[in-house]
């Protein structure tokens, strides 16, 4: 029995994972988990074979709290699920120790056939991703300039992209605007652009908004 520790903030998602799950005789949930943090907690003591580990969730993000789902059970499995597309963050993902990426718009017998995929000690990637896979390992140095940002200021790119101001970026993601403000810096440095207004154009362009 494949034992399957879901974590997604939100409960609608949740029990429709569950409910796919369930349609398979494999596979058993062992926990629930609404937050990174409790992500982690719950994989020490329920000794999962396989996390679906949510990418945005509040407080600590799926993917900052990753390395540490995999510290808690070495040998653990991790799928991460996420609402973006697989060009935003799907390679950083895997780059960073997940075994696999699926967006939550994929068919549900795709969830199932990833979950014993990653279980028999495979990855799990969609064609295309497979693909650009193949493509960033011959073209690193190409990569596009939000490859650069850490999973953070990808998060702070994304809401300039969206209009967001410092005050309500910093309580979206529960920092200090002064917070903000060092991600922002730091973005525009490693981006080598100049103002929000240039930030916001790339975040559009890109999709990232």
């Amino acid at each position: 029995m494949i034992r399957v520790l879901i974590a997604d903030d939100h409960v609608i998602v949740r029990e429709g994972l569950k409910r796919i799950i369930e349609e398979d005789d494999q596979i058993t949930l062992v926990a629930e988990a609404s937050s990174g943090h409790q992500a982690v907690t719950l994989t020490r003591k329920e000794n999962p074979d396989v996390v679906i580990l949510d990418i945005s969730m509040p407080e600590r993000s799926g993917l900052d709290a990753l390395a540490d789902v995999r510290k808690a059970r070495p040998g653990v499995k991790v799928l991460m699920l996420s609402m973006h597309p697989e060009d935003q963050y799907a390679i950083r993902c895997l780059r960073q120790g997940a075994d696999g990426y699926m967006t939550k718009e994929s068919a549900p017998d795709l969830l199932l056939n990833a979950i014993h995929k990653l279980h028999a000690g495979g990855k799990y990637v969609s064609p295309s991703l497979a693909e650009r896979l193949a493509l960033s390992l011959t073209q690193d140095d190409d990569r596009a300039p939000h490859e650069t940002l850490s999973e953070r200021e990808l998060q702070v790119l994304t809401l300039i992209g969206n209009g967001k101001t410092v005050s309500e970026i910093a309580e979206e993601l529960c920092v200090s605007t002064k917070t903000v403000s060092t991600y922002r810096t730091r973005i525009l440095e490693k981006m080598s652009m100049d103002n929000n207004a240039q930030l916001m154009r790339y975040a559009i362009e890109r999709g990232l908004a």
